[in-house]
């Protein structure tokens, strides 16, 4: 006898177990899926828990090394220009530790740590230190390294080591409109009185000034003056004007408008020269060791200038020579030929890449002046450095 099929026992139905079926395993993946959700949610914000207390045991580091970079200044006191002039220099114990500028300066790139920038006005910082010698060791590494003569009259260009720390100083400082890191020296004038001598002590000054738009981005000067110690005239006998570019750098919405409305620089301080149609006055081969030299004797370890991966990061080929060290060593072929009071201008074109080899050509002109031009020595169209030397 045949059972008659129950079609209303939806349990024996195949078509509804499998729909139920299907249900059941829905039902068990969306449970499976937030469970998931909720782990991952944890996990995340563990992992932002601990991200954020590295970031906090970082910035709590960074405020000790500045505390301590700060208290390395001290005593503190100010004193004003001399000559009537407004500007208040705060009083340094002694030359800034240039490790501890970058250090500074290092801390002041890492996003979330170093701060915000703003150009909103011409720096404030001036500062000065007294009672400097000249370190006759350090200056032999650096007539050694340059090319330039050893003895007591001292090179135009030898302040500009001495005083770097205290530039380098300024743009660490938060007043300074832009990171330090990445900053382009485009220019250089230094203007001297009378020949400077090894044995005598001096006072270095520094200040920034001239903040103004440049078509890729912010141009500022940072001034240097020398002063000998005794002198009644209580005169700057060196003073540098030293042009940085901020690549990029805009002013802040805020910044003042005596500032915002100057006008666009264009960095140069020199007209174009032409390219000579005689043979150079010298040739030269750098490598390698030329430019460590350099960065021993200035105490610059800037990383495009040490090493070909620090280069590499900030857009060079390779390590590059450090303009000053060209600044420098184009002067030595024109030794015992140069006024006692002399300006020195220069413009830093394209970066001389180590290795690297180089033509000097000079033009005495009849007012007494030298045009220098330091240009690739294979590729002369290609110009390094234009440079004059006027007598005043």
């Amino acid at each position: 006898m045949t059972t008659p099929v129950n079609k209303g026992n939806d349990g024996n139905d195949p078509k509804k177990k499998a729909e139920a079926a299907a249900a059941d395993a829905q039902a068990e993946v969306k449970e499976t899926a937030a469970k998931a959700q909720n782990k991952a949610e944890n996990v995340a914000g563990k992992a932002k828990d601990a991200v954020d207390g590295v970031k906090e045991k970082v910035a709590d580091t960074a405020e000790k090394v500045e505390q301590k970079i700060e208290s390395q200044d001290e005593p503190k006191t100010s004193t004003k220009a001399p000559s009537g002039g407004n500007r208040t220099y705060e009083n340094l114990s002694s030359i800034p530790d240039m490790k501890a500028i970058n250090r500074k300066i290092f801390l002041s790139a890492i996003p979330g740590i170093g701060g915000t920038r703003e150009a909103k006005q011409d720096p404030t910082s001036a500062i000065q230190v007294s009672g400097i010698k000249v370190d006759k060791a350090n200056l032999a590494d650096y007539t050694s390294a340059t090319g330039l003569r050893l003895g007591n009259d001292l090179p135009p260009t030898y302040f500009f080591v001495l005083s770097f720390p205290l530039v380098m100083e300024l743009l660490s400082r938060p007043d300074f409109p832009y990171a330090a890191m990445g900053a382009v020296h485009v220019t250089n004038v230094i203007e001297q009185t009378r020949t400077l001598k090894i044995d005598d002590t001096y006072t270095i000054r520094s200040h920034g000034e001239n903040l103004r738009p440049h078509r890729r981005g912010l141009l500022v000067d940072i001034v240097t003056e020398i002063f000998v110690e005794g002198d009644d005239t209580n005169k700057p006998v060196w003073r540098q004007t030293s042009t940085f570019l901020g690549m990029g750098a805009k002013f802040a919405k805020s910044a003042d408008v005596s500032v915002t409305t100057r006008a666009e620089d264009s960095g140069k301080v020199l007209p174009k020269p032409e390219l000579p149609e005689f043979k150079p006055n010298a040739r030269w081969r750098w490598n390698g060791s030329n430019v460590d030299a350099y960065v021993e004797a200035s105490n610059d370890h800037n990383p495009i200038h040490t090493s070909n991966l620090g280069a590499k990061l900030f857009g060079f080929p390779a390590r590059i020579a450090h303009g000053m060290y060209s600044a420098a060593a184009v002067l030595a072929p024109l030794e015992g030929r140069l006024p006692d009071a002399l300006r020195y201008s220069v413009e830093f074109v394209k970066p001389v890449v180590i290795p690297a080899q180089v033509a000097l050509w000079t033009i005495k002109e009849d007012d007494g002046s030298h045009d220098i031009q330091l240009r690739g020595s294979s590729k002369p169209e290609k110009l390094h450095l234009n440079a004059e030397i006027t007598p005043l």
